[in-house]
């Protein structure tokens, strides 16, 4: 069942052209100008009881609970666009050449909007705050949002995620990891210069950065607990400018993913000693620069409890699906649940008999439909967890 009576006409046929004019002009992290107005101007015509630009390119909003003394809660959409060529052949693709929302950020903004329509005419007990955040996909928009003050009064914070895994009126609400931390590393060798004739001459850094390469596959593999899902890959190398020079420097660089703190700083540690050693063992210096991103999401039961009983209410239990596999992604709303309790949710975003395509992908897009099913979840979910935390 998808939700769509619990909006007036006028309202879908807003919502749906929001959604088109967000995707049809997407923009990049930190420049979504023309988004955030747009996105202001869309809830201001709901009058509510404060508006705000913040953290550069964000917006928020408070719509007035029954009691203003019952505790506040955060719905968070985010509103930024990927770098990619969109291929959809969609009516409203993207105008900007060379970027789309790849991700459903078009929709994310849009069912936060949707899910103030319903608090403004069902109120939660307490108010209730539209997040509307820049930049999640460098992973810097949520801090940013925090700095701000915006959620200093917040009790509980919510968010969601379209996923073409699922088809439309499917939502995963389930406690645990739900996203993996997202963590970067990069090295630079420096050895000496030589003829490739004559390679006693010098100190090869391209045998060295293959050493590691291959010795950084070995951490996973035999330094890390087979339970507990991590990730180390090497996504760049550089080095050399010709075939019969052994270049005097070589770099690469790469992500790591974790789903628990104690894995993440394992794996830091690791990454430390087989750049270090292996190094050595070649006679290079090594500078090695580890850089921490989004923390893991972890879904914590009481607010899981709250989300899944929003679902039933709004589309019954047969709606409720398990994530099935872990999602090794990161995702920036992890910031988020460090400081309040909260939910992270996904929410089905395939038609019936559509493809499942792949976020970050050129032909990636989100079921119209899936706007309203966010919406009234998510405003059900702040309806249930202002009262269960009064």
């Amino acid at each position: 069942m998808i939700p769509m009576t619990l909006f007036s006409s006028s309202t879908r046929e807003e919502l749906l052209e929001l959604r088109r004019d967000l995707h049809r002009h997407p923009e990049l992290s930190f420049q979504e100008e023309r988004t955030a107005a747009k996105l202001y101007s869309s809830l201001e015509r709901l009058k509510p009881k404060s508006l705000d630009r913040i953290a550069g390119t964000g917006v928020v909003a408070r719509f007035e609970g029954r009691d203003p003394e019952a505790p506040v809660v955060a719905l968070r959409g985010d509103i930024d666009a990927l770098p990619i060529q969109e291929d959809t052949g969609l009516d409203f693709a993207s105008v900007c050449a060379g970027v789309m929302h790849a991700c459903g950020h078009d929709v994310h903004a849009t069912w936060v909007v949707g899910a103030a329509h319903l608090l403004n005419e069902n109120p939660a007990t307490g108010d209730v705050l539209i997040i509307l955040q820049p930049a999640e996909e460098t992973g810097t928009g949520a801090s940013k949002i925090l700095a701000s003050g915006a959620l200093d009064d917040a009790d509980a914070i919510f968010g969601a995620h379209v996923d073409r895994r699922f088809t439309v009126g499917e939502v995963v609400a389930q406690s645990g990891p739900l996203a993996a931390s997202s963590d970067t590393f990069s090295v630079e060798l420096t050895g000496r210069g030589a003829h490739g004739a004559r390679p006693q001459e010098g100190i090869d850094p391209i045998v060295g950065m293959a050493a590691i390469i291959t010795q950084l596959q070995t951490i996973v593999s035999r330094r890390i607990n087979p339970a507990h899902a991590a990730v180390v890959t090497v996504g760049t190398v550089k080095a050399g400018t010709a075939p019969n020079v052994i270049p005097e420097t070589a770099a690469l660089s790469g992500t790591i993913r974790a789903t628990d703190p104690e894995t993440r700083d394992k794996l830091h540690e690791e990454i430390r000693v087989v750049v270090e050693s292996t190094a050595a063992a070649h006679h290079l210096t090594a500078d090695l620069t580890l850089e921490t991103g989004t923390p893991p999401i972890i879904n914590r039961e009481e607010p899981v409890a709250w989300c899944r009983r929003a679902v039933e209410s709004v589309l019954g239990k047969g709606a409720l699906k398990h994530l099935g596999s872990l999602n090794m992604g990161g995702e920036d709303f992890a910031f988020y649940l460090e400081r309040l309790p909260g939910c992270f949710l996904r929410v089905g975003a395939r038609e019936p008999g559509g493809k499942i395509i792949p976020a970050h992908n050129s032909k990636f897009y989100a079921a119209d439909e899936s706007i309203f099913v966010g919406a009234a979840v998510l405003a059900e979910t702040a309806r249930i967890a202002s009262a269960e935390l009064g």
